[in-house]
């Protein structure tokens, strides 16, 4: 066996889900033999077998990765409750293992998963998809890139009708749930609580949730962005949505206010407004260079 294949066998060997009590399995979701192929690439020493030592990293794999999950996804753990969301962590960890180097995109995929497996959040389905949305374009808008903002200069030199362009951090969600409400509460009742791992040393920490209040039905058009390196949840009205989701994908200026729907409202009312929003979004530092 060569080196790719002992590290194939050892990613393979270490993404097994435990057993219920948080050991090795005997056997592969394959149902080959655990203890053989730890024997084909682990030695054994003087105190633990090949299985025992294989044991240990695969054990710190799924103490780390549901540690990860639980932290970025708070708020749908506010929503189903710790059990069900360890439940549904691992089944999405089976299905979508990690295939990045770093723990950032573990939940790079879990929308969709979700969406395909509403049977883990009975009773919350579209609530739970909702908070999925916005907590993953929380993290994205924290990690992503930053361009150089427009001055106010620049933004008086763009001619009489530019296509803007938009940092790569802003986030956009038309929402059903005003998800963005409860997740800062569930973030200020959490409590915080130490558990050890049986299986290493280290110390790990997150957050356990009480049971929480749901919220009924109502539709929050939402900006997700950064400043001073902490992320913000802004709530757009219905227009300024629509205008900033046309300048993402890509209308140029005229067209994006034309696009939105302002009913009877007065010229002069409908060009104070545009001004003022647009003043806050630059300030913000929303629009860049290419």
């Amino acid at each position: 066996m060569n080196l790719d294949q002992i590290q194939r066998q050892m990613l393979h060997a270490v993404q097994q889900p435990l057993t219920a009590d948080e050991q090795s399995r005997s056997h592969d979701l394959n149902g080959r033999s655990m203890a053989e192929i730890a024997a084909g690439i682990i030695k054994p020493n003087d105190r633990l077998t090949s299985f025992e030592r294989l044991e240990i990293y695969n054990r710190q794999y799924w103490f780390r990765l549901l540690s990860s999950m639980a932290e970025d996804f708070t708020g749908l753990r506010g929503i189903i409750g710790e059990k069900k969301f360890e439940k549904l962590a691992i089944a999405y960890l089976i299905d979508c293992p990690s295939k990045s180097f770093t723990l950032r995109d573990l939940g790079s995929r879990l929308e969709g998963w979700l969406r395909n497996h509403l049977e883990y959040v009975p009773k919350a389905e579209h609530l739970a998809v909702d908070m999925v949305r916005l907590e993953w374009a929380e993290i994205e808008a924290f990690d992503n890139a930053e361009k150089t903002r427009l001055s106010p200069e620049d933004m008086a030199n763009l001619g009489d009708d530019p296509k803007l362009q938009m940092q790569p951090y802003l986030r956009l969600l038309a929402l059903a749930y005003p998800v963005n409400d409860l997740l800062l509460k569930i973030r200020s009742e959490a409590e915080e609580v130490d558990i050890v791992s049986n299986a290493v040393a280290e110390k790990v920490t997150h957050s356990r949730i009480g049971k929480m209040k749901l919220p009924k039905a109502k539709t929050v058009f939402l900006a997700v962005h950064r400043m001073d390196f902490s992320v913000y949840f802004k709530e757009l009205e219905p227009e300024a949505y629509g205008i900033l989701q046309a300048i993402q994908q890509g209308a140029s200026l005229s067209d994006a206010v034309s696009a939105a729907n302002w009913g009877d409202r007065p010229i002069e009312e409908i060009s104070a407004q545009v001004q003022e929003w647009f003043s806050d979004w630059a300030s913000f530092g929303w629009f860049c260079k290419d």
